[in-house]
């Protein structure tokens, strides 16, 4: 009977050998390393100038001549400067009339007026301070551009109006008051009276714009520098220069006070005297509220206001 022999532990097994991990093996499973990351020194913010962006647009972006007919309120701003610009011209036409002693009733009326449009247009009222919100940019051109024909028309109105009370009344009412002095001979004095009176308005609008959250505070600063401006204009002109009925400080409505020639020797004295009486009551006002605007900018701007 054949009999099995046990295995013996001498039997060859299989015996399971694990080798050594070698310092090689282990850094290569071994976790990344972070990657590196250079620190920079911070540099100190720049403070910047208080002069940034002085020249930059103060209105919408958005607004050009391609979408702002098509804006509704656009219509009513024009509609805002017209009566407004109607009913300043009526006021300067009774005030021409009623003097000096009348200033305190006329800066109440300014108020009135500009309160009245304010939240409507803007209440620019005066091609000098339209040509001033454009330098600045604080107004488009062609929004500017349609303000001041939209002007004219307003200071168009006022005439027709005073003008057909004038005629009902025949001969016992006022003559309507014209500008007369340039063709006298005194073409620079008045000149530099519109051209300084023009850059005061202008200063003091830019100013007031600064309260525009306020309505009331916003009118009466603008009321106050016209009335200044009337004061200062009649007394240097009146007093010291023997003239009369020579400043307006609005182009608009100095159309209306008949500043252009009706007769002379020839087409070339009656195309000067046109010359003269635009650059007197347009042009040159128009510049000074330039100036009026750049001038209450720069100080603002070097004061760091906000």
């Amino acid at each position: 009977m054949a009999t099995k022999k046990p295995k013996s532990s001498s039997t060859k097994s299989k015996a399971k050998t694990t080798k050594p991990k070698t310092a090689s093996t282990t850094t290569a499973k071994s976790v990344p390393e972070a990657p590196k990351t250079e620190v920079i020194a911070s540099k100190p913010e720049e403070k910047k100038s208080c002069f940034c962006g002085f020249f930059a647009k103060k209105y919408e972006e958005k607004e050009s001549i391609l979408t702002i007919f098509k804006n509704p309120k656009f219509y009513g701003s024009l509609l805002g400067e017209i009566i407004g610009t109607c009913l300043i011209t009526l006021l300067l036409f009774a005030l021409s009339l009623m003097g000096l002693s009348s200033i305190a009733t006329y800066s109440f009326a300014v108020i009135a007026i500009f309160v009245g449009v304010y939240a409507i247009s803007g209440a620019c009222l005066n091609p000098i301070i339209t040509a001033g919100m454009m330098a600045t940019r604080r107004m488009s051109v062609i929004r500017g551009v349609m303000y001041i024909i939209a002007e004219v028309i307003g200071a168009w109105l006022g005439w027709l109006i005073f003008n057909s009370f004038h005629l009902a009344g025949g001969d016992t009412a006022y003559a309507v008051p014209t500008m007369s002095e340039i063709a006298e001979g005194n073409f620079g004095i008045v000149a530099a009276i519109e051209f300084l009176a023009a850059i005061i308005v202008a200063f003091f609008y830019a100013r007031a714009v600064k309260y525009k959250r306020s309505v009331f505070t916003f009118a009466a600063v603008v009321a106050g520098g016209f009335a200044f401006v009337m004061v200062v204009s009649y007394v240097i002109s009146a007093a010291f220069l023997s003239l009369s009925n020579n400043f307006i400080v609005n182009p608009a409505s100095a159309l209306m006070f008949q500043i252009f020639p009706t007769s002379g020797e020839n087409f070339g004295e009656i195309f000067g005297g046109i010359c003269q009486a635009l650059s007197v009551y347009a042009i040159l006002p128009m510049i000074g509220g330039v100036i009026g605007f750049y001038l209450s900018d720069f100080m603002a701007k070097l004061s760091c206001e906000e």
